[in-house]
């Protein structure tokens, strides 16, 4: 799921949220920043449930003020969702799940180990915590598992600002994180 992150060796075990530092994080699966308690926290666990081989997320960074990124991982890692997708017991502003279905929650919640080191910005400390978790595990034992944002498609005539066209009609609706083929007959609603 396209964000602001980098990825680095997709066998790793670990990887790393740095909240609202900006950290290079060599040698773990995937790391970046997360600074909102709602869509942050839904690409966070989308892009880790798609790699079977992580198994540990590491919270680190300052955290975001208001937003509450890394206690809203947590919390949505210990309690889940409720009915209305509000993560429970966040003090996040607007600690909402709109998007991923609640079989993401759990399969989040059984792959991964959370690493609790919110505040922790020293490099050189961080780079200890990757390396001791890197290899550590086995991948978890279920395929992995992709996650398609829930909004439908809009009606097009062409690519529109920020999507991007690939030539003989396939292009990137950046609406629904999706890329696809145009089809001859009406757009999809």
């Amino acid at each position: 799921m396209r964000g602001d992150y980098c990825l680095g060796n997709p066998g790793a075990r670990i990887a790393v949220v740095t909240l609202a530092s900006h950290i290079a994080v060599e040698g773990s699966a995937i790391w970046g920043p997360c600074k909102t308690e709602n869509l942050g926290v839904e690409k966070v666990v989308a892009n880790i449930i798609s790699n079977s081989d992580i198994r540990f997320l590491l919270i680190c960074g300052d955290e975001s003020k208001g937003h509450l990124p890394g206690d809203s991982i947590i919390a949505l890692h210990k309690n889940g969702i409720d009915a209305d997708g509000r993560i429970i017991g966040s003090r996040g502003a607007i600690p909402f799940i709109e998007n991923l279905p609640k079989e993401a929650i759990e399969r989040f919640q059984r792959q991964v180990t959370l690493i609790d080191r919110i505040g922790l910005v020293d490099e050189g400390e961080i780079q200890e915590v990757v390396g001791k978790y890197r290899h550590l595990s086995e991948p978890f034992p279920e395929p992995p598992m992709e996650v398609i944002k829930k909004r439908g498609m809009r009606p097009r005539e062409g690519a529109s600002s920020g999507d991007a066209s690939f030539g003989g009609g396939v292009f990137l609706d950046a609406s629904c994180w999706l890329v696809a083929e145009a089809i001859d007959g009406p757009a999809l609603p």
